[in-house]
């Protein structure tokens, strides 16, 4: 399924702590920002801020959490990770790609997840993990 249109958010967000600049590329095959030490064969993106911040925020690695407005270079689809199994209906707008997503620019000011709220995430991403669930896919 591909998303239409007239569904499409007009700015994209990707949440990360790699170091990236205007013109560079997210591209598949890379690990996984949650650290499952797999080549990923999709990039994700968001349209809406609240889903780059968490996966700036829960991105794995000691660099600072990042926010990059991107472009998609091919089609998107609707991120089965979270439209199937917790938000049905898509409302995090979140999407993926086998193609690679541009940066066009980067959110320097932005708030995150309270203390408490981050940390019942997390642990909820380790309860998932240590249960067998494939965070990302």
């Amino acid at each position: 399924m591909t998303v239409s249109d007239n569904e499409m958010p007009q700015r994209f967000y990707h949440g990360t702590r790699a170091d990236l600049k205007p013109g560079d590329l997210i591209v598949v095959g890379h690990k996984s920002n949650f650290g499952t030490g797999k080549p990923l064969s999709w990039v994700y993106l968001t349209g809406t801020l609240d889903a780059a911040i968490w996966g700036a925020e829960l991105a794995a690695g000691d660099g600072p959490q990042r926010i990059y407005i991107v472009e998609p270079t091919g089609p998107i689809v609707n991120d089965p990770n979270l439209t199937d199994k917790k938000f049905p209906g898509n409302p995090t707008q979140s999407y993926r790609s086998r193609e690679p997503l541009r940066i066009t620019g980067e959110v320097t000011q932005w708030e995150g997840h309270s203390p408490e709220r981050l940390k019942q995430m997390k642990d909820n991403v380790e309860r998932l993990r240590t249960q067998g669930a494939k965070i990302i896919d």
